[in-house]
């Protein structure tokens, strides 16, 4: 019994150590939290969503500008995944890396994530912390929090509902 709790509680860490990496040029931006990448290498588009982040639905209050917010970060840019799981879907979770904008040469070190939620375009998704590594959950963590105190973004409204919250009304 006991190796099995020690299993159990060693479970996320394996999973992560076992983290994939994909290199693909961003091709498309489906919301604030998902986007197309191109691998040339496979010849095939791959959905990715962004993991431990949940952005605004469409027709939600900052839903188009999350969604332009993501573009700005990542659409037409070549990224890193890194991965270790596939959703019910068939989309990649994971963490998608690029280039700064204002920082040519840099290679792939701004996590958009991370990015959408510094600016408020998004809420960390704590309901799938345990997916993430203990080092970019508490960035995320961090970023979520100093952007409700500077009331950027989505941060502005009085009470924003969460998306988790929109998609069951």
């Amino acid at each position: 019994m006991h190796k099995f709790i020690t299993l159990l509680a060693l479970l996320p860490f394996m999973v992560l150590a076992n983290e994939n990496s994909l290199t693909c040029y961003v091709v498309g931006v489906s919301d604030g939290d998902t986007l197309s990448c191109f691998d040339a290498e496979n010849r095939k588009t791959e959905k990715i969503r962004l993991r431990g982040i949940d952005a605004p639905e469409a027709k939600q209050p900052f839903g188009q500008r999350s969604k332009q917010s993501l573009s700005s970060l990542a659409h037409d840019q070549a990224a890193t995944v890194k991965w270790s799981k596939r959703d019910r879907w068939g989309r990649i979770i994971g963490a998608v890396w690029v280039e700064p904008v204002d920082c040519h040469g840099c290679g792939h070190t701004l996590d958009v994530g991370r990015a959408q939620l510094s600016v408020g375009m998004a809420w960390w998704f704590r309901r799938y912390a345990n997916e993430q590594p203990d080092e970019e959950r508490q960035q995320y963590k961090f970023e979520e929090r100093e952007a409700k105190a500077r009331r950027v973004g989505l941060w502005q409204e009085m009470k924003p509902v969460p998306p988790w919250e929109w998609r069951k009304r």
